[in-house]
């Protein structure tokens, strides 16, 4: 299993969304809207609150075989070619729980 985590621009967020249905062995998505702070501009004073902004961040946990399908679905969807565009970032899942039933291993997802 991966972890799939993917901070992208708010207005990009219905086209990934979308994008992602589209995969219909994904078992779901969750999605938050979090601040963040970009690179410090040397333009602005150092006491400024310099780059910060507004991001959705989608969060996914998939068997590793639908990983590159959906870092691509992301990918494509999120892409705007202007500089803020986002990361995706994958992380491998070792162990998941439903808390419901106890039940553990990949068969969660």
């Amino acid at each position: 299993m991966n972890e799939i985590k993917a901070i992208i621009r708010p207005e990009r967020l219905p086209s990934v969304v979308d994008a992602l249905h589209q995969i219909e062995e994904l078992p779901g998505i969750t999605v938050s809207v979090v601040r963040g702070y970009g690179k410090r501009v040397s333009s602005l004073p150092a006491d400024s609150a310099f780059g910060e902004t507004e991001m959705a961040k989608v969060e996914i946990v998939v068997g590793t075989e639908l990983t590159a399908r959906v870092v691509q679905a992301i990918q494509r969807a999120a892409h705007s070619g202007r500089p803020g565009d986002g990361n995706i970032f994958i992380s491998a899942v070792e162990e998941a729980v439903r808390i419901r039933s106890g039940d553990r291993g990949p068969d969660l997802v």
